[in-house]
């Protein structure tokens, strides 16, 4: 299973990509292709606008662009995926972040015609931010260039030299067509000069990180007592694996009381396990009779994350009506733990274009990006992002309205007289 996004500006082509792949890989039903070649003809289109397949809102159709995530399913003889069709205006960037937070691959469409803009920047190091280890460049719209080989040279180079500045692992440049369909699925006959992969071929072959690599991490999203007399001694707890791997036999902490005890025995709605791993649904089973409730983490005895109420973060700001200033008070959720928080300070802003990071600024507006400093109420349980996207990310609640306003990353664990992470 591959998940990837699809970012960049607004109007490159990232909606007509998907409607692209999803037809030229026949994973449409014939209906849906006649309602939207109906759609098309009766808006005077000229031809079949694929971009119809995943921009479903009203206002998205009417203004040509996509608003919010729309994801989208299917398969080939060799691989599953799941699309996030992200938005590329940048009003909508929390969509964006949105979107891609969970995905192994973006796909960065950069328009032939206007080159890297600002946006693509901003897309590209968020997704970098994101952990995303891969990153597609995909140079579309080269039929209105003429294909011309030194136009795709021209951008990959660009966009070479502001990637130098991400930290990711891999970057792949395509060249293609998302409106003729050139370099999507099929080779195209019009870029002779250019002998990789096709798209979907990348996207079937491209090596993902299993989840199960990191060490173990369950946060316990619910304890099980069945009120049934068949089960009168039951006591499990339900989540899923965030890391690495569970055993029946393995000797796990549980946080934060620091008690040990013996997994007995992993449970599933198909039956009972040996093992289970990330990102598995299981309800775990332990030896001792120890207090754990919603909230608390089973983890590597050998291996624990680290356990604190200060910590450094990245966080995109999300709110319209208010900033994120130091003093400021939030619910904050991480995996299954609930807190208070408040903002210490505002460490610097980051400028996109250069990533150059302010460190005068005092707030965080809407789409911007900063590194804070947060104090919660009482601990939390985490390791860095990098180590584990699932126990190293959180959300800002604002507690009047109940809206989410921030998405974070953790950067590392703070004394709590320092300004400056472990």
């Amino acid at each position: 299973m591959l998940r990837f996004a699809t970012v960049g500006s607004v109007d490159d082509g990232k909606s007509t990509l998907i409607g692209r792949l999803l037809y030229d890989s026949k994973s449409i039903m014939q209906d849906q292709l006649e309602s939207i070649e109906a759609t098309s003809e009766a808006r005077g289109e000229e031809y079949v606008n694929l971009a119809l397949l995943t921009d479903g809102l009203r206002a998205e159709r009417e203004q040509g662009i996509t608003i919010d995530v729309a994801y989208r399913y299917f398969s080939t003889p060799r691989r599953k995926f799941i699309i996030a069709d992200t938005p590329g205006h940048v009003q909508y960037t929390r969509n964006m972040v949105t979107g891609a937070s969970t995905a192994d691959l973006a796909l960065i469409l950069i328009d032939a015609r206007q080159g890297v803009v600002e946006q693509s920047r901003r897309h590209a190091f968020i997704s970098s931010l994101l952990g995303i280890p891969h990153l597609v460049v995909c140079v579309n719209k080269m039929d209105l260039v003429d294909y011309a080989e030194e136009r795709f040279d021209e951008v990959c180079a660009d966009f070479s030299v502001f990637a130098e500045r991400l930290d990711t692992r891999e970057i792949t440049y395509i060249p293609i067509s998302a409106l003729v369909g050139d370099n999507v699925v099929d080779h195209s006959d019009a870029m002779p000069w250019y002998d990789g992969p096709t798209l979907l071929e990348h996207l079937e072959t491209v090596e993902i990180d299993p989840e199960d690599n990191t060490a173990a991490r369950f946060p316990v999203q619910y304890v099980i007592r069945p009120m049934r007399n068949e089960y009168h001694d039951y006591r499990g707890y339900a989540g899923r694996v965030a890391g690495g791997v569970l055993r029946v036999g393995d000797t796990v902490t549980v946080l934060p009381s620091g008690k040990q005890s013996v997994i007995e025995g992993i449970d599933t709605y198909d039956g009972p396990l040996e093992v289970a791993a990330a990102p598995m649904s299981v309800t775990v089973r332990l030896s001792d009779d120890v207090d754990v409730s919603r909230g608390n983490m089973l983890v590597s005895t050998s291996d624990a994350p680290e356990v604190s109420q200060d910590f450094e973060a990245w966080v995109c700001w999300m709110a319209e009506r208010s900033e994120l200033t130091p003093g400021a008070r939030y619910s904050i959720k991480q995996t299954t733990h609930s807190a208070r928080a408040v903002v210490r300070s505002v460490i610097a802003k980051l400028e996109i274009n250069t990533l150059a990071e302010d460190i005068d600024a005092e707030s965080l507006a809407l789409n911007e990006i900063g590194r804070v400093l947060i104090r919660t109420t009482e601990p939390l349980f985490f390791d860095t992002y990098r180590t584990n996207r699932h126990t190293g990310s959180f959300i800002l609640v604002d507690e009047s309205t109940n809206g989410t306003v921030g998405a974070g990353m953790i950067l590392g664990a703070l004394n709590p007289e320092s300004d400056y992470a472990v």
